[in-house]
């Protein structure tokens, strides 16, 4: 009933060739996804840090809620923004998105 599996040339087939092969689609989807999802990412987050620690007073800045506005005053955690005339908003500096273009 339970018989030995038999390679072409007679032999048993070796159990560590057969579960190398059953895993060899999971390894090539994994690296897949990690050179078209997780290394860009990575970067995206890299540059965005960067971009964040270099913030210096007079940048044009947008948030992440839209906001557009120059950074008035920097402090660690937070930096003001003024987004109009005497209106100033004070927000996280994560929440900066990016640094706006000169129009």
């Amino acid at each position: 009933m339970y018989g030995v599996v038999l390679a072409a040339n007679g032999q048993a087939a070796s159990g560590a060739g057969g579960m190398l092969t059953s895993l060899m689609p999971f390894i090539l989807i994994f690296v897949i996804f990690y050179f078209l999802l997780i290394l860009p990412q990575r970067r995206k987050q890299k540059e965005h840090r960067q971009m964040i620690e270099n913030l210096k007073k007079g940048d044009k800045v947008i948030t992440t809620g839209g906001i557009y506005g120059t950074i008035t005053n920097l402090k660690k955690s937070y930096v003001e923004i003024e987004a109009a005339n005497q209106v100033r908003l004070r927000v996280q500096r994560g929440c900066v998105s990016q640094l706006r273009r000169e129009e």
